[in-house]
């Protein structure tokens, strides 16, 4: 029998993980975090493993609250795969790593070079941490490394507080398209998961339903939010600022990856055996909720993106009326 050791699976990927893997007769052993190698607590380790599965990015809401970074959590779980003698590690990463830029190829694959977003530390943390594990793959023979890269993966009343941001930062486009977009259920990631430990996956694997969201379908399955005639980069600064005092969902560095596309290929991964199960369309709609505006007729939705344009526009004004006047007083003086 296979033996499994979970690290970080303290979330909602964790629990359906351990499911799967005990329906696939493969003995999981889910590690408490107060007995994490970082702690240097042994004494509940298992004397031998042949697989630890790293989940710690996954629970990123705990990550955050305990300012614990990617490449520190996944130290510690190479860590315990050493103190195991395991020789296959999974390491659960995110297609975040390829950064968001209109030149992506759509979709993404492997092979594509890393560009995460300088301002968004956690996806840069994933790019150091894959790197990790790919060291401790190769500093001795035999090892095995399944390096996964899931789309934005979601689920009813379970996606992290990273994967809330991102969904509700999607379809704020005002003149231009809308990036396409993915989403997974966080059933199919978990799997993966479990393909990665049965096939002894070695490389890096992106996990994504078939195909991708356009734009304008994203919008549509949300309700058609009210369009308000922010130009881009006033939009990013109210957002970061929003933010910054806990009034608004996107985080700085995050906003990249709601204007440009980072789709991804889910062919290596099925090549190897994998199926999604959940479209793209219906992970969204089971992981989102109807907003207020869905209730609200398509000619009230008009006159209050008329209304609402009406005020920004006077408010433009008095403040370019302010700035002249103490343009010109300045002068006199």
């Amino acid at each position: 029998m296979i033996t499994a050791v979970l690290t970080g699976a303290h979330g909602p990927l964790g629990s359906r993980v351990a499911e799967m893997l005990a329906e696939d007769d493969i003995n999981a052993i889910v590690l408490d975090e107060m007995v994490h190698p970082s702690s240097g607590d042994h004494g509940h380790w298992p004397d031998a493993a042949d697989v630890v599965i790293d989940l710690g990015t996954s629970d990123y809401d705990r990550r955050a609250e305990n300012r614990e970074s990617a490449s520190e959590f996944v130290t510690s779980s190479l860590a315990a795969a050493d103190r195991c003698a395991a020789d296959q590690i999974v390491f659960v990463s995110s297609a975040l790593v390829y950064g968001a830029a209109a030149n992506n190829p759509k979709p993404l694959t492997e092979d594509a070079v890393l560009r995460p977003d300088v301002e968004f530390v956690f996806a840069r943390q994933l790019a150091s941490a894959e790197e990790l594990v790919d060291q401790w793959r190769r500093a001795r023979s035999g090892r095995v490394a399944s390096v996964l890269r899931p789309a934005l993966s979601l689920a009813a009343n379970e996606s992290s507080r990273l994967a809330s941001a991102l969904v509700s930062g999607l379809g704020h486009r005002v003149a231009e398209a809308d990036p396409p977009s993915q989403f997974l259920h966080l059933d199919d990631l978990a799997s993966a998961i479990v393909l990665a430990v049965r096939s002894r996956l070695d490389g890096v694997f992106n996990v994504a339903p078939d195909g991708w969201v356009a734009g304008e379908r994203v919008r549509a399955l949300s309700g058609e939010r009210p369009r308000f005639p922010l130009p881009d980069r006033i939009a990013e600064v109210v957002a970061t600022l929003r933010w910054r005092f806990q009034r608004g969902p996107l985080p700085p560095g995050l906003r990249s990856y709601t204007l440009e596309p980072w789709i991804v290929s889910n062919g290596r991964l099925r090549a190897a055996g994998w199926e999604p199960t959940v479209t793209n369309e219906q992970a969204y709609v089971e992981a989102t909720e109807a907003p207020w505006w869905t209730m609200v007729s398509p000619k009230r939705r008009q006159e209050l993106t008329l209304g609402i344009s009406v005020v920004v526009a006077a408010i433009g004004a008095a403040i370019a009326g302010w700035f002249a006047r103490r343009w010109w007083r300045g002068r006199e003086l």
